[in-house]
C-alpha cells in the first residue's frame, strides 16, 4: 500500500509541476495580448515630427496644437483598447487606421503654405 500512496503523490507532484508551468508559459501571452508596441512607437516619432515641426516653423501653434490633439485622442483610444485585457485584432486596425491618418495629417500641415512669420 505505501507504493500506491508513493506514486500517488508522485503524480499529484507532476501536475502541480505542469500547472506551475503552463501558467508561467500563459503569463507573457496575457502581457503580449494587451502591448502595443508599434502604435507606441509611433506615437513617439510623430510626436518628434510635430515638435520639430513647430522648432523649425514648418508648423504655426495652431497646427502643432490640433496635431498633438490628434495623438492625445489616439493615446485615449489605446488606452479604451487595452481597458478589457486584450487588444483584439480589429482594435489594432483601428489604432493603426488612426496613427496613419495623423501621420498624412502631420506631413500635409508641415508641408503647407503656413508657415511661422520669422
Amino acid at each position: 500500500m505505501p507504493t500506491h500512496v508513493s506514486s500517488t503523490k508522485s503524480f499529484a507532484a507532476k501536475s502541480i509541476g505542469l500547472l506551475v508551468i503552463s501558467a508561467a508559459m500563459a503569463v507573457p501571452v496575457m502581457a503580449d495580448a494587451t502591448s502595443t508596441p508599434g502604435i507606441d512607437k509611433r506615437e513617439a516619432v510623430q510626436s518628434q515630427r510635430i515638435e520639430q515641426g513647430e522648432a523649425s516653423g514648418q508648423l504655426t501653434g495652431k497646427e502643432a496644437t490640433n496635431l498633438e490633439k490628434r495623438e492625445v485622442k489616439l493615446n485615449t483610444d489605446e488606452a479604451a483598447a487595452k481597458a478589457d485585457g486584450v487588444v483584439t485584432k480589429g482594435e489594432r486596425a483601428h489604432l493603426q487606421h488612426e496613427a496613419n491618418r495623423d501621420s498624412r495629417k502631420i506631413a500635409r500641415k508641415k508641408h503647407n503654405a503656413r508657415k511661422v512669420p520669422q
